[in-house]
């Protein structure tokens, strides 16, 4: 059964969140987090991606990146400012956006969630995780003694918890703006929690949709600080991780599209003749940024979009069957010898909120020779894996809107 606990958020002023809250640090590229943060000092992509305030030589996971982030923590605590709440509470946390010309809106619960059920299963995963980004966020972890950024959680819904919800959203905000991406961000203050909390434990599982390496380095910063704690207790603000918890039928994805960068030591007829044995290959105009079919895959190549249409259906199990599995099962491992899309520096991966157009410019740019554009995953899907307690390939879905950085922290070391 699931448990959310009440904590003392650490947030900006009223006058200053829509200068503070920022882009997740692991969307947006070194350069790109630069220019979202030139000429805003209280953004805090100076904490997340701290590497921006320093020369482009200095290695984005060295120490002085640590540091730097600290005390770029520590100044956004005055100039914000940041301020630490007098008592523990929940939070409702609600996105609007428009997406592909529909209005889409998410409400979901911030609270902290027990690192013991993450390591246990009750919050289940469907990635693994890389172990240098792992050590990236735990060594950030350490450094603040705080978790800046919320792991996206989902669950099955229930409708009790959803009118609880809607009771709090009839109350005045804490926060209410909206972010140059046009997405509206809402927090209200739960002043009454028992009640939620109760209702949490009817949860018979939660889900990670997003931000597998925030929970697993939470999980790392665990075990470091128990070990050095003799007095251990199992209550202590470490024993915590920050996230906001879903709904699943208020969730989007969008698909996660690839690129890769060189055919090796193939043309692009060789490559293409490679395909036609185990695919059916239609030339195609692409109108907008349509998603192809469930099983079936749009390819630009050659300044051409062509639509791929396995011959061989997809074994009947809930890995095998996923677009991104058929994708990298009959091209991408045994054609392009990309094995592990994980480490392998040839293949990149574009969220799906970009569009096609974004394919095409890698492509003719000569950044990447062939793009592949994908059917999304669902939530459905994910849980599924999950659920069977296996592993989606990297990448598998692009949520959208994002929470963002910096609305709310978790602070685990008293200062």
């Amino acid at each position: 059964m699931a448990k959310i606990h009440k904590f003392k958020a650490l947030r900006p002023s009223k006058n200053s969140i829509q200068y503070v809250a920022s882009v997740p640090y692991d969307v947006v590229s070194r350069n790109e987090a630069s220019q979202l943060a030139k000429g805003n000092s209280l953004s805090f992509l100076h904490v997340s991606r701290a590497e921006i305030d320093l020369s482009n030589e200095v290695n984005p996971y060295s120490p002085e990146v640590y540091e730097k982030a600290k005390r770029n923590l520590d100044y956004l605590k005055k100039s914000a400012p940041l301020t630490l709440e007098n008592e523990s509470s929940l939070y409702i946390y609600q996105l609007k956006t428009s997406i592909g010309g529909q209005s889409k809106s998410q409400t979901g619960v911030a609270a902290v969630y027990s690192i013991d059920e993450y390591e246990n299963g009750d919050i289940r995963r469907h990635e693994k995780t890389r172990i240098d980004k792992e050590d990236d966020r735990t060594n950030h972890l350490m450094s603040l003694g705080a978790q800046t950024g919320p792991v996206f959680l989902t669950y099955r819904g229930i409708p009790k918890i959803q009118d609880l919800v809607a009771q709090v959203k009839q109350t005045d905000p804490l926060y209410e703006f909206t972010c140059g991406d046009s997405v509206q961000h809402t927090v209200w203050k739960v002043e009454k929690s028992t009640e939620f909390v109760n209702l949490f434990s009817l949860v018979p599982r939660l889900y990670i949709a997003d931000g597998h390496h925030r929970a697993a380095s939470a999980w790392r910063v665990r075990d470091l600080l128990r070990k050095q704690n003799p007095s251990h207790n199992g209550n202590e603000a470490y024993n915590f991780f920050l996230a906001v918890a879903f709904p699943a039928d208020e969730l989007t994805i969008l698909p996660y599209n690839r690129i890769v960068k060189t055919l090796g030591s193939l043309s692009a007829t060789q490559f293409l003749d490679k395909i036609i044995s185990s695919f059916e290959i239609t030339e195609i105009t692409l109108n907008g940024a349509i998603s192809p079919p469930h099983g079936q895959f749009s390819m630009y190549l050659s300044n051409r979009w062509m639509r791929l249409k396995p011959l061989m259906k997809a074994a009947d199990d809930v890995v095998s069957c996923l677009d991104v599995s058929i994708l990298q099962d009959r091209i991408l491992s045994p054609i392009l010898g990309i094995s592990d899309p994980r480490t392998d520096s040839r293949i990149d991966f574009v969220g799906g909120i970009r569009g096609h157009s974004e394919l095409e410019n890698r492509v003719k740019s000569g950044a990447a020779k062939v793009a592949f554009a994908l059917h999304p995953t669902t939530v459905n899907d994910l849980m599924s894996v999950s659920d069977a307690e296996k592993i989606m390939p990297p990448k598998s879905t692009w949520f959208e809107p994002k929470l963002r950085d910096g609305i709310l922290s978790h602070q685990f070391i008293k200062e």
